[in-house]
């Protein structure tokens, strides 16, 4: 078992106060038989409510409603947490499941329906040609073979670039410009499992870093597995998500799972710059 500490901080600035439309966090980890939350801190500035809910895919969002403008929206949030997933390799695939390709179980078919969707469906023409070199119709490969080859591919196929601008890159984008961030190599995989019939979402949250290395905000992919549930893969460090990694949301969609989203309304020109710090610490 591993207990980490982690706070992120986050401001926007401006150069005069502006009004702050309502306002989403998602910044609470995902709780399960992995993570145990064991204390929480949430302060928001300028002053204001926060209501929680958990949205579809049962992610918990503080929904804030702010009660005067400022030049400085702040959100800061500290939480201990408890994490038991030392073991990425601990799981047992189904039989049936084993060899790619196969069929997802009856049972499970009309819940993963949305996972195997492309949300970029305009690519696929891009993504068909690229995947070629990793399995061709008619083959029959070891599922997680398959699965390990395409996080590594990915690893070492492109550049990896911290983009500060928001959204994602598509999958023929990174594709064309053979770089992207860790929010664009987690698209890039979890578009090309669904291009082989995978169930897979898109998961945001944290990453503990190595020694004397600040954590970081992160993204990576879940794979649905027969017998083994969802697994995740992070290309962006070409290994698969453990103990150093704490999901906070999962979505089908990438714009779905940002930390913090919301509007503002001022003088044009008002925003001046973005403050991201997060710490991610063993204790």
């Amino acid at each position: 078992m591993k207990r980490l500490r982690i706070t992120h901080l986050t401001e926007y600035r401006y150069s005069e106060p502006v009004v702050f439309g309502p306002h989403r966090a998602l910044v609470r980890p995902r709780e399960g038989h992995d993570v145990h939350i064991e204390g929480s801190v949430l302060e928001i500035s300028p002053n204001a409510s926060a209501r929680w809910l958990r949205d579809m895919y049962g992610n918990s969002i503080a929904v804030l409603e702010f009660a005067e403008p400022g030049s400085v929206l702040r959100v800061f949030s500290e939480v201990t947490v408890a994490h038991y997933d030392e073991n990425p390799l601990a799981f047992v695939i189904d039989p049936e499941a084993v060899a790619y390709p196969f069929r997802y179980p009856m049972d499970e078919q009309p819940e993963l329906i949305p996972y195997r969707l492309s949300a970029y469906p305009r690519d696929g023409e891009a993504l068909r040609g690229w995947l070629l070199q990793f399995y061709k119709p008619g083959q029959l490969i070891g599922t997680f073979e398959l699965l390990s080859r395409l996080n590594t591919a990915i690893y070492e196929s492109f550049t990896y670039a911290r983009r500060e601008e928001t959204g994602v890159q598509s999958p023929a984008q990174t594709l064309r410009y053979g770089t992207g961030s860790c929010r664009d190599y987690a698209t890039l995989m979890m578009e090309a499992a669904r291009h082989w019939g995978f169930g897979a979402r898109f998961v945001s949250g944290y990453l503990q870093l190595g020694q004397e290395q600040h954590g970081a905000t992160h993204a990576w992919t879940e794979i649905y597995i027969p017998g083994a549930g969802w697994r995740g893969f992070d290309p962006t460090n070409n290994m698969l998500a453990g103990a150093q990694h704490v999901s906070v949301a999962v979505a089908r969609d990438p714009e779905k799972a940002a930390p913090i989203s919301g509007s503002w309304s001022g003088s044009p020109g008002a925003f001046q710059e973005l403050y991201v710090d997060v710490q991610v610490v063993e204790i």
